[in-house]
């Protein structure tokens, strides 16, 4: 089954889940040194295809957060300041 990528307009876009501590840590601290992002709640109702997508991209595993940047590629429980070092690559290009 092929799995299609989210669409999104930002440079980042966070999925997670509300009960999940990491993503609240990477939400609270991407808001606070001001990182432009979207975020998906991936336990939100239709977002069946969403959460294939993160398996896809998870060997298999539903794991949140999960970040899809603009140019395609994944991270998975990502840092704060590594998401703000990539955001800041793409933002220049």
């Amino acid at each position: 089954m092929s799995v299609s990528t989210p669409d999104t307009t930002e440079h980042v876009t966070v999925f997670y889940a509300d009960w999940c501590p990491f993503c609240s840590k990477l939400r609270q601290d991407l808001a606070a040194d001001g990182t432009p992002h979207a975020l998906v709640d991936a336990e939100a109702e239709g977002t069946e295809d969403i959460n294939e997508w993160i398996k896809s991209v998870n060997d298999g595993n539903r794991i949140v957060p999960t970040v899809l940047y603009s140019d395609g590629t994944t991270a998975t429980n990502p840092a704060a300041a590594d998401v703000r070092k990539k955001f800041e690559e793409l933002d220049a290009s």
